[in-house]
């Protein structure tokens, strides 16, 4: 990955995005994409679109869902510790001894979440997951009043935002699900606009937001753009490491390629064509049956308006909604590449009815 793309995908994941709280990583799209994009416009909903020939045929929507899961403070008691509710799905025990931020209204705010230490745990208690609201974040102040100078009821909180990188090319952050999604499209937008051969669709990334509590930035801008091609990039469950049954959750593997999804929410000679041109142009994919409508934006695209003709590209993500989520930046790179050239494979004769 070069550098310019590295600083991108850092700058995604450095910016904080609950779902109804996407602004800061949407502003980092924008700056992105404003060198290459013929258009780019924020709708009301918060949903960045980018375009590359607009006015194009037929319209082609790319969607990766920029929008990470996160909390939200609920309630500051006497002695000022915070005490918050859930924005998406949680694993409660990946919350305990975190380091937490809490986005205030004057800048981040550190924290941290825990419980009673193990020595004053009951023998019950020990064996108990305990629930959300036996958590409280502790930010370090004396009480209520000076809690809240900094803080404010409603004010979203996330995972201690950042980078590793590990060996072979992989990386780890919290929200790899899903601003490698939005990295992806707003990649492959950007080797559509260099490509020597124009492209003859029209060709808009949206950076969704939402996503995590119920798909809603996919339903609306796929209304608006009206597309009649929708591709959506999310995470998937990568199973190569101990405990996952390949039986049940398929055999997907890091660094072996972005996973081509098959089944009822996939348009076939979507896929079809995906798979050839991975085959043509040597990009490495791997093979992903989906027995039921997505949990992810091409559940809303395929049938908004009159119906998209909807692929599927997902990146393979160890520890999904962890704090520790591992990516290989090689397959974000082979993602992009495959989309660019499925978009520019296509022109007004192409049909993708089944």
């Amino acid at each position: 990955m070069d550098g310019a793309s590295l600083q991108f995908l850092k700058g995604l994941l450095t910016a904080p995005s609950p779902s109804g709280y996407e602004q800061p990583v949407q502003a980092v799209v924008r700056e992105h994409v404003g060198s290459f994009a013929d258009r780019v416009s924020t709708d009301w909903h918060g949903n960045v679109i980018a375009a590359v020939n607009p006015d194009g045929s037929p319209r082609i929507m790319l969607a990766g869902h920029c929008d990470q899961i996160g909390l939200m403070v609920k309630y500051v008691d006497e002695q000022g510790f915070v005490w918050v509710d859930s924005i998406g799905g949680w694993d409660i025990q990946m919350l305990i001894g975190q380091n937490l931020m809490i986005w205030g209204r004057l800048g981040p705010v550190n924290g941290v979440i825990a419980r009673k230490a193990i020595h004053l745990l009951s023998p019950d208690d020990r064996k108990k997951v305990p629930e959300l609201k036996d958590l409280w974040i502790d930010i370090g102040v004396k009480n209520r009043d000076e809690a809240k100078e900094i803080i404010a009821v409603g004010d979203p909180v996330t995972f201690d935002l950042g980078f590793r990188e590990l060996r072979n090319n992989l990386a780890a952050a919290p929200g790899m699900d899903n601003k490698v999604g939005a990295w992806v499209v707003m990649s492959a937008l950007q080797q559509v606009a260099a490509a020597a051969s124009k492209p003859k669709a029209g060709v808009f990334a949206v950076s969704t937001v939402q996503e995590e509590i119920g798909l809603r930035g996919a339903q609306t801008s796929s209304f608006s753009i009206d597309a009649q091609i929708g591709i959506a990039v999310d995470v998937t469950h990568a199973t190569d490491c101990p405990t996952l049954d390949n039986k049940q959750h398929g055999e997907i593997k890091l660094g072996l390629g972005p996973v081509l999804y098959r089944g009822p929410n996939v348009n076939p000679i979507v896929h079809r064509r995906l798979m050839e041109l991975a085959t043509q142009h040597n990009i490495p994919v791997q093979n992903g049956g989906l027995s039921r409508a997505a949990s992810n934006d091409a559940n809303a695209m395929q049938v908004s308006r009159g119906g998209v003709a909807t692929g599927i590209v997902a990146i393979p993500n160890r520890y999904m909604h962890s704090p520790v989520e591992v990516v290989s930046l090689t397959d974000l790179e082979n993602a992009a590449k495959l989309i660019a050239m499925f978009c520019l494979s296509v022109d007004q004769t192409t049909d993708f009815t089944p």
